[in-house]
């Protein structure tokens, strides 16, 4: 697959002070300010996590994170999955989850993948091979639902 992004892979202590400031900003541009939530995003598992960040011409467009197994979930996670506004519509968010599967699973293998997911993208999930895992939850005022994809 041809990707459109730049795509770094890196642990916590691998990013520089301007990445990390690039990550903590898109998720706060995103999850606290266009989705109205007032959450603590700085959960303190960051730094056991390995973060994926695509970048187009220097600028962060995307990014999620891969929490390993026993830290969210009993199974390795995909979290804080996030496209910039300026980058939606462009398939950035099919390219993140493609790259996001694919590094996570050179890390743990070929193992089922734990989501939780914003319960209006479920069809776009099962795309990917996930599944609905548990009952529709609220988070923040917002619907989500917990997914696993199998090991495949």
């Amino acid at each position: 697959m041809d990707y459109q992004l730049d795509w770094r892979f890196q642990t916590f202590d691998e990013l520089t002070t301007s990445e990390l400031y690039g990550i903590l900003r898109l998720r706060s541009e995103v999850f606290v300010l266009e989705q109205r939530c007032c959450y603590l995003d700085a959960d303190n598992k960051d730094q056991r996590s390995h973060h994926l960040s695509g970048y187009r011409n220097g600028e962060l467009m995307a990014f999620a994170r891969i929490v390993p197994p026993g830290l969210s979930y009993e199974y390795p996670a995909i979290g804080r999955i996030v496209v910039s506004p300026k980058g939606r519509g462009a398939g950035y968010g099919i390219e993140l989850l493609h790259v996001s599967i694919q590094k996570l699973e050179e890390l743990y293998g070929k193992v089922p993948i734990r989501i939780g997911a914003q319960l209006y993208l479920k069809r776009f999930y099962e795309s990917f091979g996930f599944r609905q895992s548990g009952d529709v939850y609220l988070e923040d005022e917002i619907e989500h639902i917990e997914m696993t994809r199998p090991n495949q």
